[in-house]
């Protein structure tokens, strides 16, 4: 029987992968893989190392190894060694990494983690403009309503109807004319089901569950027959749908880049 893998003072649960941080940034790639390659290989069998040169992954490395306990003696070893004259910090990888979970040979759990892994991958290249968009129009729209309030009360006279700015799939309005104009979608009040558009072909109720059950609450996600490029995301409460719809707005998902679009359900 294998040793058993301890897990005192560590962020994560023991694997196979170690997380290298506080790496000297300036070090070319190349140079830098040798160097980490050349240290660990003393501990276990190195089956894959990542180090990548983009700016969120800089002075960052994982170093994979054909068993936890390798990866264990390497971290209780090198922990704090200085490199480029600079100490590692060493943790356990969150995850596993996909040189494991194919090693493993286990077809399902790596089209899961795949699937997972380009869903959080979406999270890096999420747009701030649309987000950016609603806030500003939200103030706008405050900053109007306020000034035609304060005419109002300066003159002694009602207010006069904000017009309704139009909104591409605002919804369907009323058949009775005398019934108010539809409020646009940025504007909805929350509430706990999502309405996201824009979704590529390929993502179904899998796909889209990866992304939305990270958020506290999730119930389901519901796609609509016969109509494509859109889902319903539903929580137990608002809180859990607001903290999904501020963290998933404007997320960039498929080969086309397409550019999602998460609102409150119309009630």
């Amino acid at each position: 029987m294998a040793p058993a893998v301890t897990t005192d003072g560590f962020n994560s649960p023991p694997s196979s992968t170690v997380y290298v941080k506080n790496l000297e940034e300036s070090i070319k790639i190349d140079q830098l893989k040798e160097a980490l390659a050349e240290i660990f290989s003393e501990y276990g069998t190195i089956i894959d190392l990542v180090a990548k040169t983009n700016l969120k992954a800089k002075g960052q490395a994982f170093i994979v190894f054909d068993e936890p306990q390798a990866a264990e003696r390497a971290i209780k070893e090198v922990q704090g060694f200085e490199l480029f004259e600079k100490p590692m910090v060493l943790d356990y990888a969150k995850s596993k990494s996909d040189a494991t979970i194919l090693r493993e040979g286990n077809s399902d759990e790596y089209e899961t983690h795949k699937r997972r892994r380009l869903a959080e991958k979406g999270k890096l290249f999420v747009t701030e403009t649309p987000l950016e968009r609603q806030r500003k129009q939200a103030i706008e729209a405050a900053e109007v309503e306020k000034k035609l309030k304060r005419s109002a009360a300066a003159t002694g006279t009602d207010p006069a109807p904000r017009p309704v700015k139009a909104s591409r799939g605002a919804g369907l309005k009323s058949s009775n004319p005398g019934a108010g104009a539809v409020v646009p979608e940025e504007y909805l009040p929350p509430n706990k089901i999502l309405f996201v558009q824009n979704l590529p072909d390929e993502f179904d109720v899998d796909s889209l569950s990866i992304i939305f059950d990270r958020f506290e609450g999730f119930r389901e996600v519901r796609l609509v027959p016969g109509r494509k490029g859109i889902a319903f995301v539903e929580y137990e409460a608002e809180a859990g749908a607001i903290s999904a719809k501020e963290s998933t707005a404007g997320m960039t998902l498929g080969q086309e880049g397409k550019i999602i679009k998460v609102v409150y359900q119309r009630k």
